[in-house]
């Protein structure tokens, strides 16, 4: 009878040991992830989401959203950009979460905005080397509206600001881990 017991008792211990923990799911891979079918074929149901693409030749394309400023082309709008006024957000791998040590740069731009009325900002989104390029630009699209979403709860409105991510496009391949961390970022561009 004891024999029994026991032999229940651990039969009982190991079912439960493989039952009670699940495993957690595993994370995709950017470097095996891509965009779903029909990406980069319109949005096809007549709406606009705002989404311009800009083709930079080469197959290369940014994602721009949002309106155009008096109609002057972002391209433009890019190259005469003031780069240097506030340092970058920079973004964990994988992430588009801002950190809270990189707060403090987007409420810099934030009071400087609300200083000079007339200026405003494209958010451009960058990634690391790694991933493919669909996955990387929509990251980096993710990380400037990110920008974009906590400027505007800091009281910048909304149609001083406007995103572009260049993906990996400026990204350097087979980069070291310290500087792969410095292309993880959004760069401030200042338009006067």
């Amino acid at each position: 009878m004891f024999k029994k017991i026991v032999l229940i008792a651990t039969a009982s211990l190991i079912a439960l040991a493989f039952s009670g923990c699940s495993k957690k799911p595993r994370r995709p891979n950017p470097l095996d992830t891509v965009m779903g079918q029909g990406y980069g074929q319109g949005n096809g149901g007549g709406m606009d989401d705002g989404f311009n693409p800009i083709d930079l030749g080469e197959g290369n394309m940014l994602e721009s959203r949002g309106t155009d400023w008096d109609g002057a082309d972002i391209a433009t709008l890019v190259a005469n950009a003031d780069r240097g006024m506030f340092s970058p957000v920079l973004f964990q791998f994988d992430s588009s979460a801002i950190a809270p040590t990189q707060r403090g740069t987007l409420e810099s731009a934030a009071n400087f905005l609300k200083q000079n009325p007339t200026a405003k900002l494209i958010l451009e989104g960058h990634c690391d080397w790694r991933g493919t390029q669909e996955y990387n630009l929509a990251l980096g699209d993710r990380r400037a509206k990110s920008a974009l979403d906590y400027l505007i709860t800091l009281g910048v409105s909304g149609n001083r600001l406007k995103t572009l991510s260049q993906g990996d496009l400026k990204a350097t391949e087979g980069a070291s881990s310290a500087q792969m961390a410095q292309e993880r970022k959004v760069e401030l561009l200042l338009i006067r």
